[in-house]
């Protein structure tokens, strides 16, 4: 057998100018290596074949028919082998000698994976939603590259005989013709077999139609890119999400958890209440009282303990403060619930970041290879080009991993926010009022943007918890290799770096605690000043909160200033870090024993690895403060998260009921351990019938509402209600939205409908006045609707809705007299709009008792009487003292109307006598009243989407009309690129002074650092020069001095420029800010009334926020990483002048693909921030911005492929320079060279990422200075 025969020969086929692989090699482990893997991979596509399709499996395409094609072709090559090798071992011309096995075996092996394949493919084309197979191509092209070996063998072979004769004709034709259908199945896989049915998704989110090789290049987002680069991105223009990546999708399975983790957590909780308590009341020390619950006993003891905390020392204070508050709710779901709903996107990405992790370490081995090829003069130069192109194949290799590692993490840091922020808003819906009287608005606003931010930020890293430790280890080993014991030098230097590094950690946090509650406090007040602008401009208030706000961030800048100073020595400890830990190890090494010489190998390969080490090391403390600051989020938002629901057990839905509402014997409160309000409620409505709730204020009218929609806690009895409910408030709720959105409130438009409603509720009228008649958008709060329009759009909205039973809150008390009239008439009375439903009617005026079929009256939370308008009037029992005490009330009042912020009780009560008058039409009422209520407001405006310039409107053609008119104008975005004046503007605010210094600082750093790699080349020449001898004491200390000198001063200039920086970015802030807040408060009415409140407060929250923290960072990263790659490419060119050759068209395509990218990513990232306001705003909207952010994510994924792609010929073509140049060049300049270029691919990433960041930030400068120069008022 040809095998026994392969080891002998190995050594004759490697040692030689044409290197090549045996036959044996190639006929055996060349061939089980592809097929293996296919057989391992197998099982995955074939389980398809098993289960019940839901696709077309009847429609085959083209390209499928095509694939399969070919494998049959292939098969037929493998029968042919066979049938060739049995010929040859049958046929009666044969030879006596025996044919390899090889030869049976691989033709058998062949055919069965043949049939194999073909399965396959039939089991991916049966899966939903997939175009191909990424197993399936890796085998294919596993397969091609194992065949090239042959491929050229054969080749050889042929040419070498005399006259071209080739010895085995059919198995050479075999082959080649095998090798050409591998060739063009391997092509066919790469492509993408979309089914019918699934075109129109793909034309949706080109994700969804991606193949393998475009899924790992990011290549499907070349169209958005392109898109982004040749116009103007819009919202619009952004894909729709994948089903699994939809808010939707998302939620439903973090609840689904989530409940499960929950209640395990809230059984804990209860179990560790009973064993306190059990414990309390042996010490005697719980004295609660009968009618306190659980719940209030727990609260009050820990008011105890922090009352006592308080008179003792400040820590024991924190401690006992922190142990209390975990036990105040179910805590330690949260993170298991994460867990479990995002645990396979984990998994995956992990596998990435450890095969990333373990390549990083194969790129310093493959460096010392080849500094010992260049010193080594009599090594084959074949052996250079292979580490040059293993070199590149590990470097892309590894792009290709980071990448798919970053893109899962980002991806699951989105899906994370998603998930928290979605169950927020359910949680608000649904919370209990003990709970909501715990939290604001502002509080659950917070939770959503920055608690939930948190988590997003977190887990973008969370691996580099077990990824920084398993580095650190894996370098140390690879030193200890290198250098021997002197590695615990620079290890302890390191270790000393921790406790340090802990302490500024531990330091920032409290001053970034301190910061955040200056920021909270200025947001606060800005937040007060923006709603009360009205008031503030009114009395002339500006100056004196513009003094109260300039305090407090006065206040934030000293802390700013605090956190700057401590950034400038944590970053001079870093930059010295590398330094300290080369300069220990390698005086160490070459001071314990003269013997020790540093050679090129030992310092180079040291040197990368060290570089690796620097990462792990600087990243691990970092993540340790940010995995911190997120407990504490972790914290407050299982706190909320935990809290109780209301109870949805209150109501029942029994239909075997003949009534339509029914309370018996109810007692109902607001919070679970107060006293109930409403006492002994029995109470029975028929179905259709219209009931009037009467009674004095605080009698409990509108909780008996409440307690119908299950919003009150039932102490006692039982609700049953029948049907739907539609409920009118008594302050009505208007959406920022158009006045149709606000009627339809999610239902279907159905114009008969509509308009029978709107007539009802008298809004005919308003829709003539206002300027795009219902599809005018109304603003925040309904800012441009009265009073009384408001009521009659709450109404009609509750009449559109079809509901089965309608809780009317006292709804007519907002509206004028007449108008009244009319919406009783016409939609709740008895022959209204509502006349064959439920309605339960909260009422102050007497006059429409008359027409109801049964009046509920409530003294003091009970029901005193129930009856007929007549029979409670004759009975002169606690009705009539409502009637009189109402009659009395409406004499006091005077005629004058007043304004349309009626209180709840100050309403109108109109004999029965009253009535409209005939020559008095309803639209004149209304529209008198419309006017008047405007003309109190400050309606100076000349723009035409204010619904309040009404001169001519009344007359406007229905035409004119059906356009939208917006109030609330689209929140504006600049376009194209930030102009240079917004950076020149943020360089002014600087300060010029200090920005030439900063960048003379950084570029002596550099200069430093290039100075200190020489030195270290020049160094390892030694060696050479003192081959054999003993190394002088002298040229040592000379060597280790220098080169710690050098390094210092690489600290002390960074420590300098980053000082200088800080002192000018806070500079910039202070300046910025104070700009902004003195224009806001001086511009007219008219740009409030039409803007959102938290498209103001956006401005000085994110874009505030940005200018202060993300900018002055990013700025000085940018300087120090364009000014290394710089300096490493002048470095390169000037030790293999060759590098010139390249560098100039990979500058050009670097450019191009920067330009590319930045457009698209700074458009995405003011889409973005548009997209945020509406999140300050309102609720709903907060999953808006989702796509957009996505989309930012997958971008940044796309630019860094391409860029690490660059970034990896750099290091080949260093390294191929290296080879040809052998002769004229040192090792040492070419262990820099290389350990340069490898650290050129991370550093031209991050140049490039910074340099959109640093453009995509400018934006807040540029949305900061847009409100700054806003028109002021005269």
């Amino acid at each position: 057998m040809a095998v026994s025969h392969c080891s002998l020969k190995n050594a004759s086929y490697v040692e030689r100018e044409d290197p090549d692989l045996p036959v044996c090699v190639e006929q055996t482990v060349l061939v089980w290596i592809p097929l293996g893997f296919l057989w391992l991979c197998s099982p995955w596509n074939l389980m398809s074949l098993c289960r019940r399709s839901r696709v077309n499996t009847k429609h085959r395409t083209k390209l499928y028919l095509c694939k399969q094609i070919v494998v049959l072709l292939l098969f037929l090559t493998a029968i042919g082998g066979l049938i060739v090798t049995l010929l040859e071992d049958f046929s009666p011309n044969s030879s006596g000698e025996k044919i390899s096995a090889v030869y049976y075996t691989n033709p058998v092996l062949f055919a069965v994976t043949w049939i194999l394949v073909l399965l396959c493919q039939d089991g991916v084309r049966r899966k939903e939603r997939a175009v191909d197979s990424a197993s399936l191509f890796l085998f294919w092209l596993l397969l091609v590259l194992c065949d090239i070996f042959p491929f050229q063998t054969l080749l050889r072979e042929a040419l070498k005989q005399t006259h071209g004769n080739v010895r085995d004709v059919p198995r050479f034709f075999l082959f080649y013709t095998s090798f050409g259908l591998e060739v063009i199945a391997l092509i066919l896989s790469a492509l993408a077999d979309i089914p019918p049915e699934a075109k129109e998704l793909v034309k949706k989110n080109p994700e969804a139609g991606a193949v393998f090789l475009s899924r790992i290049t990011f290549h499907w987002f070349n169209s958005m890119v392109v898109k982004g680069y040749k116009k103007t991105l819009v919202q619009e223009d952004m894909w729709e999400l994948n089903e699994v990546e939809s808010t939707a999708y998302i939620s439903q399975h973090f609840n689904h958890h989530m409940q499960y983790e929950l209640g395990q957590a809230r059984i804990r909780y209860q179990k560790k209440l009973k064993v306190k308590l059990i414990k309390s009341r042996g010490k005697g020390v719980e004295e609660a009282s009968p009618s306190n619950g659980l719940g209030k006993g727990v609260s009050q003891d820990v008011l105890m303990m922090e009352e006592k905390g308080k008179k003792e020392d400040e820590k024991k204070k924190k401690k006992k403060g922190e142990t209390k508050e975990e036990t105040n709710y179910p805590n330690s779901w949260l993170v298991t619930t994460l867990y479990k709903t995002f645990k396979w996107i984990l998994i995956e990405s992990a596998f990435f970041k450890l095969l990333q992790d373990l390549l990083a370490f194969v790129s310093p081995q493959l460096l010392k290879l080849m500094i010992s090829f260049t010193q080594d003069k009599s090594s084959y130069a074949w052996e250079g080009y292979l580490y040059a192109v293993l070199l590149l194949v590990v470097a892309l290799l590894q792009s290709l991993f980071l990448q798919q590692y970053f893109q899962r993490c980002f991806v699951l840091g989105m899906k994370v926010r998603t998930a928290l922020m979605a169950a927020l808003y359910k949680k608000v819906l649904v919370m209990s009022n003990d709970n909501r009287k715990e939290s604001t608005v502002g509080e659950t606003v917070n939770l959503m943007s920055a608690d939930a931010q948190r988590f997003n930020d977190v887990t973008n890293f969370i691996h580099l918890l077990w990824s920084c430790p398993l580095q650190i280890i894996v370098s140390i080993v690879f030193l200890w290799m290198e250098l021997g014991p002197s590695t615990l030098a620079g290890i302890a230097v390191m270790v000393l770096m921790v406790p340090v590094n802990g302490l500024l950690a531990n330091k920032a946090k409290e001053i970034q605690t301190e910061n955040m509650k200056s920021k909270d406090k200025r947001l606060k007040i800005m937040n007060e000043m923006l709603n009360g602008i009205k008031v503030l401009k009114l009395f002339a208030w500006e100056p004196s909160f513009q003094t109260q706000v300039e305090d407090i961030r006065g206040e934030e800048l000293k802390v700013m200033r605090k956190f700057a100073y401590l950034t400038s020595v944590s970053t001079f400890i870093a930059s010295c870090a590398p330094a300290l830990v080369s300069l220990a190890t390698f005086a160490v090494f070459v001071g314990v024993s003269s013997d020790n010489i540093l050679t090129a190998e030992k310092a180079f390969t040291s040197i990368s690895l060290f570089n690796l080490l620097r990462s792990p090391l600087s990243m691990l403390p970092m993540l340790i403060a940010s995995i911190v600051q997120t407990a504490v989020s972790k914290k407050r938002l299982e706190k909320f998260l935990g809290g109780n629901d209301l109870d949805g057990d209150i109501v029942h839905h029994d239909p075997s009921f003949n009534s339509a509402v029914s309370i018996c014997d109810g007692f109902f409160a607001w919070e679970k351990d107060s006293d109930p309000l409403l006492k002994n409620v029995s109470l029975d409505i028929k179905p259709g019938g219209l009931v009037a709730v009467v009674g004095a204020v605080g009698s409990g009218k509108s909780s008996l509402l409440s307690a119908l929609l299950g919003e009150m806690h039932s102490t006692k009895g039982f609700i049953n209600i029948q049907g739907s409910i539609a409920f009118v408030p008594q302050q009505a709720w208007i959406q920022n939205a158009t006045l149709r959105d606000n009627i339809l409130f999610g239902s279907r438009y159905e114009d008969k409908r509509y308009q029978d409603v709107i007539e009802a509720c008298a809004l005919g009228p308003d829709l003539k006045l206002l300027s795009a008649g219902d599809l005018t958008e109304i603003g925040e709060k309904g800012i441009n609707l009265s009073g009384g329009q408001k009521q009659r759009v709450s109404l009609a909205r509750a009449a559109y809705s079809q509901a089965d039973i309608f809780l009317l809150d006292d709804p007519l008390s907002a509206v004028d007299s007449h108008v009244g009239k009319h919406l009783f008439d016409k939609v709740i009375g008895p022959n209204g709009l509502l006349k064959d439903k439920t309605r339960i009617l909260v009422t102050h005026g007497v006059s429409f008792l008359s027409y109801i079929d049964e009046v509920v009256v409530l003294v003091n939370g009970q029901i005193s009487e129930v009856g007929s308008y007549q029979s409670l009037r004759a009975s002169k029992g606690a009705f009539s003292e409502f009637l009189d005490a109402y009659a009395k009330e409406q004499d006091n009042q005077t005629h004058s109307e007043d304004d349309e912020h009626h209180d709840a009780e100050d309403l109108e009560f109109i004999p029965d006598t009253e009535d409209i008058q005939p020559d008095s039409p309803l639209e004149d009422a209304v529209s008198h009243m419309m006017k008047r209520e405007s003309s109190i407001r400050r309606s100076q405006r000349g723009n035409t989407s204010s619904i309040r310039s009404r001169k001519s409107s009344s007359l406007r053609t229905p035409e004119n009309t059906k356009k939208s008119q917006r109030l609330i104008e689209k929140e504006t975005m600049e376009t194209g690129q930030v102009k240079f004046s917004v950076c020149l503007q943020y360089v002014r605010a600087m300060g010029w002074g200090y920005t030439f210094w900063v960048l003379f600082i950084y570029l002596m750093q550099n200069v430093a650092f290039i100075g200190q790699n020489l030195w270290l080349s020049d160094w390892t020449n030694d060696a050479v020069e003192y081959y054999n001898q003993t190394y002088a004491p002298w040229k040592r200390d000379t060597r280790v001095g220098v080169f710690g000198a050098l390094g210092m001063a690489q600290g002390l200039f960074v420590f300098l420029g980053t000082l200088l920086l800080a002192k000018a970015a806070v500079n910039a802030s202070c300046i910025l800010h104070s700009r902004l807040l003195n224009n806001i408060l001086r511009v007219p009415m008219v740009f409030f009334d039409t803007t959102p409140v938290g498209r103001v407060l956006n401005r000085f929250a994110k874009d505030i926020f940005t200018i202060d923290e993300a900018i002055p960072q990013m700025f000085s990263s940018w300087i120090m990483y364009l000014l290394g790659v710089l300096g490493t490419l002048f470095f390169l060119c000037l030790t293999t002048p060759f590098f010139i050759i390249v560098i100039i068209p990979l500058a050009v395509i670097y450019f191009f693909v920067q330009r590319f990218y930045i457009a698209t990513s700074r458009q995405l990232r003011r889409l973005e921030s548009v997209s945020r306001s509406p999140i300050y705003s309102h609720f709903g909207e907060t999953v808006s911005g989702l796509s957009v952010i996505r989309a930012y994510n997958h971008q940044e994924r796309w630019l860094a492929i391409r860029l690490q792609f660059l970034g990896n010929l750099v290091v080949f073509f260093a390294a191929l320079f290296a080879v040809v140049s052998r002769n004229s060049i040192d090792s040492g300049l070419v262990g820099l060279s290389i350990s340069y270029a490898l650290n050129v691919t991370l550093t031209l990433n991050l140049v490039v990422r910074l340099t959109s960041e640093l453009e995509t930030n400018i934006v807040a400068v540029e949305r900061v200075s847009e409100y700054s120069e806003l028109e002021n008022e005269v």
